[in-house]
């Protein structure tokens, strides 16, 4: 408890915009070698968490499911997120973290190569399962685990290099699956993943120092984490930005297709528009993260709010939907590298905990913003949707900076 109250005090005290001392703990020479290992990681987990989306057709004849029954292999990766990350995170307090990180690449091979080869739903659902833990695990972990590899002042910059393997991953997986199921089949291009998960498992054994644990072990702790105020602030701030942007990101497609004279390769182009954004957003976070987090915080989940308020008004107008959704995806792209940064500055004793806790926020809002769209889409048209949306992610930025200021 004094460990603790001691912790919240000096956090108090300092601004969130000043990076850690530079005689916080960390290593002695920038390890940026296994930084990037993390990234491809990402890279592999996250396309194959997307790529039944483009391959849905194929895996359900070949298999005798309905469509709907086979995008469930989505689903079950978002569901078991919400815990996989704080389960691992918990379970695991005193295994070295290089092997941690090791053992859930080797995880996400096996589930591809399960899947590849499952003669039955039921099988390939469960190998789903191990992905998602997997996954979850993974990214939960790399927070704290990168924290160890670079200086305190350049986690900001280490963690887009982490987070563009998300990004590439968002950008890719989907039409690289498509043409590659065209062309090779489904099962195929599960063994490739599988493949890719290798290398990225290789690079990661040649890089990755030992790395050990930090904090105290166990669920106890992960408990106390969540309960400290500032860090329960931060993450209701991450359910409402994410879920927010989940309530109308999910729809997209049928709000482009709303917009009048919409053809195919127009919404091709603002999908792209979009990723782009993104990828873009990652790489700026880094920088901004490290030196203005403050300003960062209000920016990010401004661009998105205002971005959705704004589409809900005047998409109609292509130039208009082209510009919002430029907006829109950078300050979503900067969103994963912002949250990590600021809570290593609030919770720097704890940060394989928050790690876990900021995997299950987003996987929650995941679930929650879809769910909460589809109703409001269902009900009262893709423009409510967008609203209520942009709203919750402004409501969240507020939260972030009542947290900050505490």
């Amino acid at each position: 408890m004094s460990t603790n109250t001691a912790s919240t005090s000096a956090i108090s005290h300092s601004p969130v915009d000043a990076a850690p001392a530079a005689d916080a703990p960390g290593p002695r020479k920038a390890a940026w070698a296994g930084v990037v290992s993390l990234g491809l990681g990402i890279f592999t987990l996250v396309a194959s968490e997307f790529l039944p989306a483009s391959l849905l057709s194929p895996i359900a004849a070949d298999l005798g499911v309905t469509e709907g029954v086979a995008g469930q292999l989505v689903t079950a990766t978002s569901i078991i997120g919400i815990v996989g990350g704080p389960l691992v995170v918990s379970a695991l307090p005193r295994v070295d973290r290089r092997t941690v990180m090791v053992g859930l690449t080797t995880l996400a091979v096996i589930s591809n190569v399960l899947v590849a080869i499952a003669p039955v739903f039921g099988l390939m659902l469960a190998s789903r399962l191990l992905l998602g833990l997997a996954i979850s695990g993974f990214w939960a972990m790399s927070l704290a685990v990168t924290s160890q590899l670079v200086p305190a002042d350049r986690l900001g910059r280490a963690m887009t290099i982490v987070n563009t393997g998300l990004s590439l991953a968002t950008i890719a997986a989907v039409p690289a699956g498509a043409v590659l199921g065209d062309l090779l089949g489904w099962r195929t291009v599960f063994l490739g993943a599988a493949a890719v998960g290798v290398i990225a498992l290789t690079v990661q054994m040649a890089t990755l120092p030992s790395v050990p644990p930090t904090g105290a072990p166990g669920f106890g702790t992960l408990v106390r984490t969540a309960a400290r105020p500032v860090v329960a602030l931060g993450i209701l701030s991450v359910v409402l930005i994410a879920g927010g942007h989940f309530a109308g990101f999910t729809y997209l497609r049928p709000a482009f297709e709303s917009i009048g004279e919409v053809t195919p390769s127009t919404l091709a182009l603002l999908l792209a528009v979009f990723g782009l954004a993104s990828f873009a957003g990652n790489l700026a976070a880094g920088p901004l993260a490290d030196r203005r987090l403050g300003v960062l915080l209000v920016a990010a989940p401004t661009a998105i709010g205002a971005s959705m308020v704004l589409y809900a008004l005047w998409g109609a107008n292509p130039v208009v939907a082209v510009a919002v959704v430029s907006v829109w995806g950078a300050g979503f792209g900067a969103v994963p590298t912002m949250i990590q940064t600021w809570m290593a500055r609030v919770a720097p004793d704890r940060l394989e905990s928050a790690g876990g806790l900021i995997v299950a926020a987003f996987q929650t809002a995941i679930t929650i913003g879809a769910a909460v769209g589809g109703l409001l889409v269902d009900s009262v048209g893709v423009q409510v949707a967008f609203l209520g949306g942009g709203i919750s992610a402004m409501l969240g930025g507020m939260v972030l900076a009542t947290a900050r200021r505490r």
